[in-house]
């Protein structure tokens, strides 16, 4: 087997292991369940992994490493930078599609937290999404959608303060959908260091 398909088959189980995570907390996730989901038994899922926890760590790993927390990786190629950053909006949003489900997403948050391995992919995530935003932001400025005095790396850590932040406020004040609430705090953010162009596309 080459190493690109067991990449691959790895990527369908933390996928699937995601959406078991987008329907059951973290005290219902079991090796059965996700396995079920991934159509392989649960000992192939021991086999390759050893453990529910090594999975998790397993996916940890892989999604610090391609920004992929199991919806996909990131698109990276667009006329419009500012339009990826946008959609940063559309990531989290996913995670609220209700409000039940916001609260099982913080749940697994509060478990990565309380867990010090998952705790330091967790931040190599994190680092990861800042610096890709860093990219977007930096190429939004190239494009011209934004001003050309933008502080990139102040302004993508906004950007990622922001879409955690609105994720939280939304979980509490669960008015309208999670998307709208979402991207409305974002053009609030982004909307000082937008040129005449990124306001006309956006």
């Amino acid at each position: 087997m080459s190493p690109r398909a067991r990449k691959a088959e790895d990527a369908d189980i933390f996928a699937a292991m995601v959406r078991v995570m987008m329907r059951v907390g973290p005290a219902q996730l079991t090796l059965s369940a996700i396995a079920k989901e991934a159509g392989i038994t649960a000992g192939a899922l021991v086999q390759r992994f050893g453990s529910k926890r090594k999975l998790m760590l397993a996916h940890a790993r892989y999604a610090a490493a391609t920004l992929d927390i199991g919806f996909g990786p990131p698109v990276t190629r667009t006329e419009s930078p500012l339009s990826l950053i946008y959609e940063g909006a559309q990531a989290y949003a996913q995670l609220a599609g209700s409000p039940r489900a916001a609260l099982r997403n913080l749940a697994y948050f509060q478990r990565d937290l309380s867990d010090p391995a998952l705790r330091r992919n967790l931040l190599r995530l994190h680092g990861a999404a800042r610096a890709y935003y860093e990219q977007l932001v930096a190429d939004a400025i190239g494009a011209g959608e934004l001003r050309a005095e933008t502080d990139v790396r102040r302004l993508a850590r906004t950007i990622e303060i922001t879409l955690e932040g609105s994720f939280l406020s939304w979980a509490l004040h669960q008015q309208g959908p999670a998307l709208a609430w979402l991207s409305e705090d974002l053009r609030a953010v982004l909307r000082p260091h937008l040129t005449h162009r990124g306001q006309q596309s956006h």
